[in-house]
């Protein structure tokens, strides 16, 4: 049975990347993106874009989530919630930071995975399924112009440990990546140089789809360490 992997946020940085290897491994992916002719472009040119069904929309608006739910049928193997809004930009300090646009953050960021996870639960359970919930440094750190994303991970990461507890029988893990030369990284800080492809982190990530580790929360620098360790 082929399995099939839900991506948000696939249109480039990290979600691309891992589309793009599980596409290569064969499997189904359904992916979301806000910019739907940028998500075209990037199925488009993946090696097997028969594999992608694209469903273009915004992981905050509940239709669109009815709609990937829809779309991933009765199983699904693993769901990762890659889709992130940062907020606005230059970063301003926490204690000047619009509440609606934390609002923003906190919708895409946090209740979005949660509620797209409730409604993909049947297929994950029926596919004894894993979860990659795409954390951050900023979660556990106190870095000025992060306030508002970073606690919205800190709270992403409470959520995977709860779920953790509360559904056993699933992998549920919240990874940190770790810096990126992504949008959205240069968004925060256009002068940042020599950061990592997203890329070489889908090493890291397919360690937690592929192997054993048991729910949590892990850093992929700490898993790259690991693998080339064990060689």
């Amino acid at each position: 049975m082929t399995p099939t992997a839900l991506v948000t946020g696939a249109s480039r940085g990290l979600g691309g990347a891992l589309t793009d290897a599980l596409v290569r491994r064969g499997w189904r992916v359904v992916a979301d993106a806000r910019d739907a002719d940028r998500l075209a472009t990037a199925v488009a040119a993946l090696p097997r874009p028969d594999l992608v069904t694209a469903v273009p929309g915004d992981v905050a608006g509940p239709a669109h989530r009815a709609a990937l739910a829809a779309a991933v049928g009765d199983r699904l193997d693993l769901l990762v919630a890659n889709a992130s809004d940062l907020g606005p930009t230059p970063l301003p300090r926490l204690a000047d930071l619009p509440v609606a646009a934390f609002e923003r953050v906190l919708a895409v960021n946090t209740v979005a995975p949660l509620a797209l996870l409730q409604l993909v639960l049947p297929a994950l359970e029926r596919a004894g399924g894993r979860v990659l919930l795409v954390s951050s440094d900023a979660a556990v750190e106190a870095y000025p112009g992060w306030g508002g994303y970073g606690a919205s991970k800190a709270a992403l990461d409470q959520l995977a440990a709860v779920l953790a507890v509360e559904l056993p029988a699933l992998r549920i893990h919240a990874v940190d990546p770790g810096d990126m030369a992504t949008d959205m990284h240069r968004a925060a800080d256009p002068d940042a140089t020599g950061l990592p492809d997203p890329r070489s982190v889908v090493p890291a990530l397919l360690q937690l789809v592929d192997g054993d580790l048991p729910s949590g929360r892990y850093r992929a620098a700490d898993l790259t360490v690991g693998a080339e360790a064990a060689r």
